[in-house]
């Protein structure tokens, strides 16, 4: 959710024909929850693919591939780790602020969901977790990972860094790659 790089939604399309079930949360969540109509303040969004999701939502329905989106939102002020900050319905972003992490109800939601899972693999924080008032989302998802039973893979560079900054042991996880995106592109 940090304005660093641009979210790749691309890898969106491919998986809706291999996954049972996505979990939609960092920066590109926002670009889901416009395309749902809701107004997501100053967030990160790619308004050139809100068109694009609009199709994923619509071919993840139709192929019955479950869609997760966080119900509430942790939202800022500004993009700051002394932001003044609250967390806030999904679709209740005020103008001018900014999501930075899912709400603690979604990340009840997201473990909830990670719980039975047999593969998971997670590409991405939920959050901005180098700030402490942000990392509440990404650190629910990296303990439901490790606390469900099934094969857990943590790619790309930010998870990585994500888990050992939150002080994760990696032995938690099946396995963990730096790669991230890359792996889960079509072949």
């Amino acid at each position: 959710m940090a304005p660093r790089s641009r979210t790749s939604l691309g890898v969106i399309g491919n998986l809706l024909t291999k996954a049972d079930r996505l979990l939609i949360g960092g920066g590109m969540v926002f670009t889901f929850l416009k395309a749902k109509g809701y107004d997501v303040g100053s967030s990160l969004l790619e308004e050139d693919q809100v068109d694009t999701v609009k199709g994923y939502l619509e071919t993840a329905a139709a192929n019955g591939v479950e869609i997760v989106l966080p119900t509430d939102i942790e939202v800022a002020d500004k993009f700051a780790a002394d932001a003044e900050h609250k967390t806030v319905a999904a679709d209740q972003i005020p103008a001018g602020w900014m999501g930075l992490d899912i709400g603690p109800d979604s990340a009840a939601l997201f473990a909830s969901k990670i719980a039975d899972a047999k593969t998971i693999v997670w590409n991405g924080p939920m959050g901005v977790f180098e700030f402490e008032a942000f990392e509440g989302g990404t650190r629910a998802v990296a303990q439901a990972m490790i606390d469900a039973d099934g094969f857990s893979v943590v790619g790309g560079g930010d998870s990585a860094a994500a888990v050992r900054r939150l002080g994760y042991d990696e032995a938690g996880f099946s396995h963990i790659s730096t790669g991230g995106g890359a792996s889960l592109e079509p072949a």
